[in-house]
This record gives structure tokens, sequence and C-alpha cells, in this order.
């Protein structure tokens, strides 16, 4: 490996192994203390979140956000304190906080103890490199049996590598680089996604409005979302294209029976905007003869996500299966189906925009059978389906090279950290 240290030593911990032969170990309660400071009037709340940002809640979208806050037992947090997410350390909800406020119980604030060489920027580095990689997870449950907090006597009671204070700076000024310049590449090639993404909703939207006839007349849908139509297309409800339409329920978690079994039991989080080849849940025979509102819809079919953080995607299930109360199936046509599928991947922006609800949309099932879609002759729909099925599979292509490009970066993010802060890359 570069940049290699002269001399190592074993460090006299069997987890740690080896370190550069001038650094220590030590307690992480011999570095750091936990600070318990009162609230200031005014004291905004800090958040940390699952990337190891610490700042106030109000700087950012709370997304991931996962604690009830409650107008009892805050603390101080000033800036420049390590704090650590008790419940969610394994998922990297570590670091330093860039402003004064106040937390709730659920986090750990802690700072260096008096006269220890200890800088938070790198210990934060070094934590969260053990927390991701689940160095942390699994010796704290040999501490503490069957918890999964990772709270200030856990910190303190495991040992941590322990350079001299000015490497330890100079580990966190480089990694502060290094971390940024690969953050830019991640966000340059999610921006690419991006484009694509809006670029392949464009191409649909193009085929299933205009058709593939660039110079054939036009005329008004009367539909908002729908516009010009080629003359000799007509339009029809939803309702009135599908035999079958409809949803399913959740059963009773309390019955353990229930979700026993080799049932698909299909939920809004599956629904990818592509096609369902399995699901994440399954339910019993048991669940299924209970509950009337559960019937097993033969693939392929259409689902659409009602509620929740998918509202509004788009799949075709190739999956047999019951589906949960946010899921609106479609199935049994006369028309091309997989034309229908693109006519209804192009309206997913106008379904959100109609769907009702404050901080999370609702898409009524009456609202999708009552959206009106473009219906061309249907041998065009099988032409436009054709064509949909090259150019997004080539637009697909693309953004899988992208997301292969994200996921090589955050590794190589990932294990860059963690040669640096552990000493099995000397940094100069």
């Amino acid at each position: 490996m570069e940049n290699r240290y002269d001399k190592y030593k074993d460090s006299g911990i069997a987890w740690i192994g080896e370190i550069p032969e001038h650094w220590e170990v030590k307690k992480g309660k011999n570095l750091f203390k936990k600070e318990e400071r009162p609230v200031r009037e005014n004291d905004e709340i800090i958040t940390c979140f699952r990337d190891g940002e610490v700042t106030l809640r109000s700087n950012r979208r709370t997304d991931g956000f996962t604690n009830a806050m409650k107008e009892v037992g805050y603390q101080g947090v000033r800036k420049g304190d390590l704090v650590i997410h008790n419940m969610d350390a394994f998922a990297g909800a570590i670091g330093v906080s860039d402003s004064d406020g106040k937390s709730t119980p659920v986090y750990s604030v802690c700072t260096p103890k008096y006269n220890t060489d200890a800088n938070v920027y790198y210990y934060a580095y070094l934590l969260r490199s053990y927390a991701l990689g689940g160095v942390i997870q699994s010796l704290a449950k040999g501490i503490r049996e069957r918890s999964t907090d990772f709270r200030y006597k856990e910190f303190g009671d495991l040992f941590y590598q322990q350079p001299p204070i000015k490497e330890q700076q100079s580990i966190a000024i480089y990694l502060d680089q290094k971390c940024s310049e690969i953050d830019e590449l991640i966000t340059l090639q999610e921006e690419m996604i991006t484009k694509l993404q809006s670029y392949k909703q464009s191409v649909i939207t193009e085929a299933v409005t205009k058709g593939l006839d660039k110079n054939v007349p036009l005329k008004d849908s009367g539909i908002e979302w729908i516009g010009e139509i080629p003359e000799h297309w007509s339009k029809n409800k939803i309702i009135r294209l599908f035999s079958i339409i409809g949803s399913g329920t959740t059963p009773k978690s309390s019955k353990e029976n229930n979700y026993i079994g080799s049932v698909n039991w299909i939920q809004s989080g599956d629904i990818n905007g592509g096609y369902i080849e399995n699901c994440k849940n399954t339910i019993s025979d048991i669940a299924l003869k209970e509950y009337s509102t559960l019937k097993i819809y033969k693939a392929p079919f259409i689902i659409v996500a009602m509620y929740g953080a998918s509202v509004g995607n788009i799949s075709i299930s190739n999956i047999d299966g019951c589906v949960n109360q946010a899921c609106c199936v479609m199935n049994e046509t006369k028309q091309n189906f997989k034309y229908l599928f693109y006519a209804m991947s192009s309206v997913k922006k106008y379904l959100i925009y109609k769907a009702e609800g404050g901080g999370q949309p609702n898409i009524s099932q009456d609202k999708i059978k009552n959206t009106w879609l473009p219906i061309p002759p249907i041998q065009e729909q099988q032409s436009i389906a054709t064509y949909l099925d090259q150019k997004c599979s080539e637009i697909d292509a693309l953004i899988s090279i992208k997301q292969q490009k994200i996921e090589k970066l955050k590794d190589y993010k990932k294990s860059l950290i963690f040669e640096c802060v552990t000493g099995k890359r000397k940094v100069s």
C-alpha cells in the first residue's frame, strides 16, 4: 500500500492490530468527557444526520430525523462539540457540531478532556469509519448484551488510536479536502442521473402524447396535462381502460402467523418505477383468508403508490401477489398493456400535483380512476411501446453506469478514511 509509515507496532488490542510505532491507544473515556450544559434562551434544535453532519435543524431538511422532539430534558450543544446519536450511531450519525444550540438526551455531547490531545474532527472520522464498518456495533454489543445503543458509556469503554495531535489535525484536514473532492464528483454524477431521468420522462411524455410521426396534424385534447394529441387519437379515463382496479390492506402484526407464509405482499416501497421481480414481505394463507380486502393479483399488472415516500411511483409487477392499502393495482385491458404503463408513467407529476394532504401527499384511488390518458390506435400503441422500450433501456443503461461510478466513489471514500484514521496510510 502506498504511503505507509516506516515502522509499525502491535497495539496490544486484538481488533485494532498494528498501528504506527509512534501512535498510542486510549479508551474513549480517557480522551473525551460527556458534557451536560444547560440550555440557553433562544437555543435552536441541533440534529445529527446519518451522513455525520451536525447542524441546526432549520439549516437543512429533516429527512431521516427519527427522534420525537419533546420539550423535556434538552441539553446545550456548542460549536465544535463531538456529537454521537446514541441510537443511530451505527448508521453513521456521529459528527462535529457546526453551530450552538440544544439537543435531546438521545445525543451524547462530548469534548476533549483537559490536557488530552484529541482533535474532534479526527475522532469524528475515526468513529464514523468504525461505525459504518460494523466494528463499533460488534464491540459495543459485547459490552452490553442486546444493546442497540451507543451511548457515552459504550463509547468510553472502547479503545481508539491516538496519533500525535498535529498528526490528527493533518489527517482531518487532508480528509476534509479529499472527501470534499470525492463528494463533488459524486454530486456531478447525481446531477447527470437527474438530467437523464428528466430526459427519459420527456421522451416518454412526448411519445405517448404526440406519437412517433412528427408530421401528423394535432388537435387539442381538452385535458390539462395532455395538451395537443394527433387528430386521429382518442382519450379515455383509466377506469374505462382496465377491468380490474383494486387495492389491499395490512394484516395485523400482532398475529405472527399472518406474516409466515409464501404469498407475496407488495407495499408502496417495493414500487421502483420499473419492474417488480420480488418484494420484501410475504403473508400467510391464513391472513389471505381472514381479510376480504386481500386478493392475489395475477402478473403482470400495473401498480401505483398512492402515498408514502414513493408516492406516484408506477411499476409493472412480474410476480403474483397481494398489496397493501397504499397501492392501487390495474389489470386486464383491451389496450396495449405496455403502452398504458408508459402513458401512466407520464402522468406521475400530474397525479402528485392533484394529490391531497399536507406534509405527505395522498393520491386517492378515485383520482387515479378518473385520470385521462391519450389513446392511439392499437397498432400505434404497440409501435410506441416498442420504441420506448428501446429508448428507456438505453437511458437506463447510462443511469446504471453513473450509479456504479457513485458506488465506486463512495467505496473509495470509505476506504480512504479508514486507511488514514487507522494509520494504514500515511498523510503527507
